[in-house]
């Protein structure tokens, strides 16, 4: 197969592209998808601070690399949960990046904040998934509101998304619909969240790590066996195999077409928030989520 760009030899076919690259014209079509996202959506601009959840997987790093070679004002978070053979692993490989291509990185430890999730994990009798999402939300939401930063940035790429909207549509969850999409706005304390990787795939970042020599995790939580999560994702992965290009267009269908009508809905029902008395973080209930999980850590 020849490269669609410069018609050398194609190192990676995309068939909902219908095109395939060459090592170096890889990297422009994935920075140019990277761009059309940023600019389409408008998530940030040269003059926004920009924090990147760094967890040490491919989609992480490829969004730091990226990020950085496009000249954006980027730093890491990475947060340590505590969680054996797994994230002595994921923090290693943070280091070795931010270090290798330097990126300026804090690390935040949830051993340090009384919340090892093996620990919390005891505590709780539904799916620690859930609780540990909970908790990283918080700490990076409030990291770059301590810190000036005024951009959250995750690594969800395209399967991330349009797993999650699925499941969302499965269960006709109008809150969750109403708060989908690759730009949140920062407000009442929360900073604004973006995901510059959603028009690219889990493929394509595995693709554009190798290609750009990038040393990731690969190694699963060993807590998020069973989760109904994956399995949503291999049902698109089929349907994407039969139909190339149906995952882009069900997720850009919905934020063209649908997540207004459910972000009504959202503002209509949302309940006020206020400071948590504790902590200070912003909550609907007389304390917020962590502190209610601080509390039975201790009983």
């Amino acid at each position: 197969m020849k490269c669609t760009r410069c018609k050398k030899t194609a190192a990676v076919a995309l068939p909902r592209h219908n095109a395939g690259f060459c090592p170096e014209c890889y990297g422009v079509f994935f920075s140019r998808q990277v761009e059309k996202a940023i600019k389409e959506r408008e998530l940030f601009s040269k003059e926004d601070k920009i924090l990147i959840a760094l967890s040490g997987g491919k989609d992480s790093l490829a969004l730091a690399r990226e990020l950085q070679l496009l000249g954006y004002n980027i730093a890491g978070l990475h947060i340590d949960l505590a969680i054996p053979g797994s994230s002595v692993k994921a923090r290693g490989h943070v280091e070795r990046f931010c270090s290798d291509f330097g990126v300026d990185l804090h690390v935040l430890e949830m051993e340090n904040e009384g919340m090892p999730i093996p620990e919390v994990r005891k505590k709780f009798n539904r799916p620690v998934c859930s609780v540990c999402g909970r908790i990283k939300r918080y700490y990076f939401n409030r990291f770059a509101m301590d810190n000036g930063f005024n951009v959250l940035a995750t690594g969800h790429n395209l399967d991330d998304e349009a797993a999650r909207l699925f499941s969302n549509v499965m269960r006709w969850d109008a809150a969750y619909l109403g708060a989908q999409g690759p730009d949140l706005p920062g407000d009442q304390g929360f900073v604004r969240k973006v995901k510059p990787l959603y028009r690219v795939s889990e493929f394509e970042t595995a693709n554009y790590s190798f290609l750009a020599k990038i040393d990731y995790c690969y190694a699963p939580c060993p807590y998020s066996k069973g989760a109904s999560f994956t399995f949503y994702k291999s049902l698109l992965d089929e349907l994407e195999n039969e139909q190339p290009g149906r995952k882009l267009s069900f997720y850009e269908g919905f934020l063209n077409r649908g997540r207004q009508a459910f972000a009504r809905i959202d503002q209509e029902d949302g309940e006020k928030l206020c400071p948590c008395p504790r902590c200070g973080y912003p909550t609907t209930g007389e304390i917020c989520g962590i502190c209610r999980i601080r509390e039975i850590m201790h009983h």
